[in-house]
């Protein structure tokens, strides 16, 4: 039987009972979320199915499913909507979250190699880039994420796909200790113009990437020089909790001051509305409702159209 606890339990994580028993206070604080015994009922419906198909690939998933798991295993991923990030495939089971994150993925592969890596996820949601992380050669990943609901779905989905060598832990970033631990790669995707201090943000990836390893960081920029950032008035594409969105040139300032050293822009893209959107897994307006339908390359605020970058840093040995 499927269980919260799935996501951030591993025994072949020699590390992880350690780290999970530190934060601890925090873990059962998180687990006080007055919607988790439905998501919890969800994930104890989940049929069990046994399977070699496994794919870390576009869709992330099971090739095959026995046929008459089908019906039970829908309807059990579905009482864990809305899905955000995806998608998933198991057997003819399409899970087309939100956002298309495959996109943001593609934009990342010709960039970054993983082997035998140690990698963390900073916002990992549903993990669905965790995934890819292993198809890019991760030995092991970490997930952080706040998110009750998203731990449930990436335990459903770790459980499914045969328990890799990966968990996630429900914190924050500021939460977020783990010690002697640090890890060759570090990402971070969608996370800093949530922070209402960018730079200690950064400053807190750092602590946790070793000594000549690596940070992706992907967030929203607005064309500029280095001394351009937007701060958003109020809402941004409809969203209250977005602060700083810097110029390219003024990120990578900020990379440089922190001591990060051969820092490389790997893509810029508009988002789209293929990339995110209203789907029958994420039933809540989207992006659409966030552009202004007279000009599409404003949000309804009248700021420039959401547009991201990737960044890789890396942390020079001392």
């Amino acid at each position: 039987m499927i269980s919260i606890r799935d996501a951030w339990e591993n025994n072949s994580l020699p590390w992880l009972r350690d780290l999970v028993s530190h934060h601890q206070p925090q873990i059962d604080a998180r687990m006080k979320n007055g919607d988790l015994r439905r998501w919890q009922q969800a994930l104890e419906s989940i049929p069990e199915i046994t399977s070699s198909s496994a794919t870390f690939g576009r869709a992330v998933g099971l090739k095959t499913i026995p046929e008459d798991t089908s019906y039970a295993l829908e309807t059990a991923l579905r009482g864990l909507m809305p899905w955000r990030k995806g998608p998933f495939r198991f057997g003819n089971i399409s899970v087309d979250a939100e956002w298309r994150s495959d996109l943001k993925w593609d934009r990342l592969t010709p960039h970054i190699d993983l082997s035998g890596q140690r990698v963390l996820d900073v916002g990992s949601g549903s993990g669905y880039h965790i995934w890819r992380m292993f198809d890019a050669g991760a030995e092991e990943v970490l997930g952080i994420d706040p998110s009750i609901l998203s731990h449930c779905q990436f335990a459903a989905i770790k459980s499914l796909l045969g328990h890799p060598k990966a968990a996630s832990l429900p914190l924050t970033l500021e939460q977020f200790s783990p010690r002697n631990l640090r890890f060759d790669t570090v990402f971070s995707m969608g996370v800093l113009y949530h922070r209402k201090d960018p730079i200690t943000h950064i400053e807190q990836l750092k602590k946790w990437v070793s000594p000549g390893g690596q940070l992706v960081l992907e967030t929203l920029v607005v064309d500029g020089d280095k001394n351009t950032c937007l701060v958003p008035p109020d809402r941004y594409a409809r969203m209250n909790n977005v602060w700083f969105l810097p110029s390219i040139a003024m990120l990578t300032g900020w990379l440089k001051r922190l001591g990060f050293r051969e820092i490389k822009c790997l893509d810029v893209s508009i988002t789209t509305f293929e990339e995110q959107r209203e789907t029958p897994w994420m039933q809540f307006e989207s992006l659409e409702f966030a552009i202004d339908p007279k000009n599409t390359l404003q949000t309804v605020e009248g700021l420039p159209r959401p547009t991201r970058a990737a960044m890789l840093a890396t942390l020079p040995v001392k």
